[in-house]
């Protein structure tokens, strides 16, 4: 294992073979909700009870010849939700959006400068529900290479990608715990570098891993 963990390699990983495996498996009608509860199941009745806000995230596949990468963004302190921790491109459905996949797309434009001529969307994960109060649904993405990143300074500190085959590694899903509020809290975890993915985003991950390659 390197220092930033192991990475399977093979044909397996190419953006064509995630397009296939997304528009073919990710989401239908029936599928079960995911969500923090995952390795919680002593929250799940209270996140069922929760109002939740409906959010989208991009998952964003980059089209990179012989390795295709998921880029990720980390998120300035100053935002209320979530700052500072690494995140999918994304935010709330506003009412104009319409869809999770208008807002995840203008979302992704907003916070990294990638516009929607770059994005092909080939499907949605089952929505993910996180503890802080959100209904995301994970809209999923093939992106073409030749754009140009210009990071939302109000938003994000950095834009980053991380090996699609890292990711879809499961000897990389690790598990953390911390107490939130007297409680024990576990999560799902993959440091990749001086990068730091876990919480929501390494849960959506994980998601993603199930339903698409496991």
């Amino acid at each position: 294992m390197t220092a930033a963990g192991t990475a399977v390699a093979g044909d397996i990983f190419t953006a064509e073979d995630f397009r296939v495996r997304a528009l073919t498996r990710s989401w239908h009608p029936e599928a079960d909700e995911f969500g923090d509860y995952h390795l919680n199941p002593d929250v799940t009745e209270d996140l069922r009870a929760m109002t939740l806000h409906d959010a989208a995230v991009l998952v964003p596949v980059i089209d990179r010849p012989g390795q295709p990468s998921v880029l990720l963004t980390q998120r300035t302190m100053k935002l209320r939700t979530h700052s500072g921790q690494v995140a999918f491109p994304g935010g709330r459905i506003d009412p104009e959006d319409g869809t999770a996949e208008i807002a995840a797309i203008r979302e992704c434009g907003e916070e990294t400068g990638i516009g929607p001529e770059h994005i092909e969307i080939v499907g949605r994960l089952p929505d993910y529900i996180a503890g802080s109060g959100f209904r995301i649904s994970p809209v999923l993405s093939v992106v073409k290479p030749d754009f140009e990143i210009r990071p939302n300074p109000a938003e994000v500190d950095a834009v980053f990608e991380v090996p699609l085959s890292f990711l879809m590694d499961e000897a990389n899903h690790g598990r953390g715990s911390r107490v939130v509020s007297g409680h024990v809290r576990n999560y799902f975890e993959m440091p990749y570098g001086d990068w730091y993915i876990w919480g929501v985003t390494a849960g959506i991950i994980r998601l993603m891993y199930e339903r698409l390659y496991s």
